[in-house]
């Protein structure tokens, strides 16, 4: 049985959150041990997306807000390990 469209905003909204809290973690540590402005912007775009997938969850554009919350901090991820030093 699959979830229900109510269903689904709800789990997508509590994945973000927690998503959110997660991007906050290397955001941390790598301020810790360098403070770099290219490391607020990388993980702070990761932010701000889980917020913005917040958001659509909560309007009923789950599909999209899954694809973002995919892609998104994987991206800010990659890009740090790729990008900072």
């Amino acid at each position: 049985m699959g979830l229900t469209p109510r269903q689904a905003r709800r789990v997508r909204v509590a994945l973000a959150s927690v998503m959110t809290a997660l991007m906050a973690v290397p955001l941390v540590v790598r301020l810790a041990s360098r403070g770099s402005v290219l490391v607020v912007g990388v993980y702070g775009a990761a932010l701000v997306l889980c917020g913005v997938v917040i958001e659509l969850s909560r309007h009923g554009r789950t599909r999209l807000g899954t694809w973002l919350l995919g892609l998104g901090p994987a991206a800010a991820i990659a890009a740090g390990w790729l990008l900072l030093p």
